[in-house]
């Protein structure tokens, strides 16, 4: 009974002292909130320094330091800030160079028979980008062209800088490739192959040929440095061969090794570096 009326004495000397039950403190807004900026939580924004190692300028450290120079233009007024955010579709300049924000990719294809070199085919036919289409979200192009029926190494980038390297006569871009004949080649006809042979289009030189070894004299292989549309097949059909089969086994210092037939692998950094010096 004691303990009852202590209680109520101390209720009531609460209620004297105004005190009442408890709730949770919310502040009212202030009216002064922070706008949004570029640096909020957009998933469309990424960092400045970012988007300039994608562009391959260089590393995300290195880029900050260009920033903080004032080298870094976004829709044409300078950013030093660090940790600035930028939309893929702003225009970054670094020293008035516009930059591509997509990060550079580069896959290689052992392309199988029965797959034409084109992005996509008005008659249905089956295309090299239907092997590569899980290698990236980014858009890559094939860089150059194989036949239908030739096999071997395809590359792929959205490098345009590199494919046109790649692709344009003036740099000679080596390549060899396996070649399955009709009958065996005679030793004359791959002499008048190495001293150049005079096509339609004008004289092709190649750089070697010669039986495959361990082949029969069915089986040669070529190396060329020409970009010219089916030169290969255009060889040995002016010397009356047929082509039966055509394997790319080398383009530009890559090779198929470790690469089965029909799948396709990233380029290494120290690949890319050495397309990179190709001149």
């Amino acid at each position: 009974m004691a303990k009852s009326d202590n209680e109520r004495n101390r209720k009531s000397n609460d209620r004297s002292r105004g005190a009442g039950p408890r709730k949770s403190f919310s502040p009212k807004p202030s009216g002064k909130q922070n706008s949004p900026t570029r640096r909020s939580g957009n998933s469309n924004l990424i960092r400045l320094n970012r988007y300039i190692a994608n562009a391959g300028i260089c590393s995300r450290r290195e880029a900050d330091t260009l920033i903080a120079a004032g080298n870094v233009t976004v829709n044409g007024k300078v950013i030093i800030e660090m940790g600035y955010k930028v939309k893929k579709t702003d225009d970054v300049r670094f020293d008035g160079r516009k930059l591509n924000p997509e990060k550079k990719e580069y896959v290689l294809l052992n392309k199988p028979k029965n797959f034409i070199t084109t992005t996509s085919d008005e008659k249905g036919r089956r295309t090299v980008m239907e092997l590569v289409s899980s290698a990236s979200n980014n858009r890559l192009y094939p860089v150059g062209r194989l036949d239908r029926n030739t096999t071997g190494l395809l590359l792929f980038t959205n490098d345009g800088d590199l494919a046109k390297k790649l692709t344009h006569p003036r740099h000679g871009v080596r390549k060899i490739y396996h070649v399955h004949l009709d009958k065996n080649v005679s030793i004359g006809d791959l002499r008048k192959i190495r001293e150049g042979l005079e096509l339609d289009d004008g004289k092709i030189e190649v750089h070697a040929v010669d039986y495959v070894q361990g082949g029969t004299k069915k089986e040669v292989g070529i190396e060329i440095h020409s970009g010219r549309n089916r030169i290969v097949r255009r060889i040995f059909e002016h010397l009356e061969y047929q082509v039966v089969r055509l394997d790319r086994v080398v383009f530009a210092g890559l090779t198929k090794k470790d690469l089965p037939r029909g799948h396709w692998r990233f380029l290494t950094p120290q690949e890319v570096i050495n397309l990179g010096m190709i001149s």
